[in-house]
């Protein structure tokens, strides 16, 4: 018997700093692949069962970066959610095998803090490994490739308000 896997619902920001640039963090479960490529991602995360949208974001960007509301500032919501699919390697093997992809509200925060203040540790486990401030147009080619598409729609949205 066949069963339709739907989508997790999740949250992603985009956190520009002062400068432009974005936060990306390289993943500590995904170091590298085995073409020897390391892949960056901004946070994001999935959100709870009966949990707002701007709660979820604000929890899971302060569980993978440490930089909450008091070093940070709401700049706009994603007019639409989008969707990614995973690789068919990989469905069924991530997040219990209930989903075939992600389903993603996207947020844009400003930055106000200082880089001091970025904890990757935060919360345990740590999501991220290191971490960088990346020029906007690069982030389409440090994300996995079937988040591409994606990370182009997020970049477009946001562009003039980065």
């Amino acid at each position: 018997m066949d069963i339709e896997l739907g989508y997790r619902p999740c949250v992603g920001v985009v956190l520009a700093n002062r400068e432009g640039k974005v936060f990306v963090g390289k993943r500590l479960d995904h170091p590298e692949t085995t073409d020897g490529q390391i892949y960056w991602q901004m946070p994001q995360g999935g959100v709870d069962p009966g949990e707002d949208l701007e709660t979820a974001m604000w929890r899971e960007l302060h569980e993978e970066t440490g930089v909450t509301q008091d070093n940070s500032t709401l700049i706009a919501r994603a007019g639409e959610s989008l969707r990614y699919d995973l690789p068919d390697e990989l469905i069924g093997k991530l997040w219990g095998g209930k989903y075939r992809g992600q389903e993603q509200v996207w947020y844009l925060l400003r930055f106000t803090g200082d880089d001091s203040e970025v904890d990757l540790e935060t919360h345990q486990p740590a999501e991220f490994a290191e971490w960088k401030w990346l020029d906007p147009e690069q982030l389409p080619e440090v994300i996995v490739p079937f988040k591409r598409v994606l990370y182009r729609a997020i970049l477009e949205e946001f562009r003039n308000l980065i």
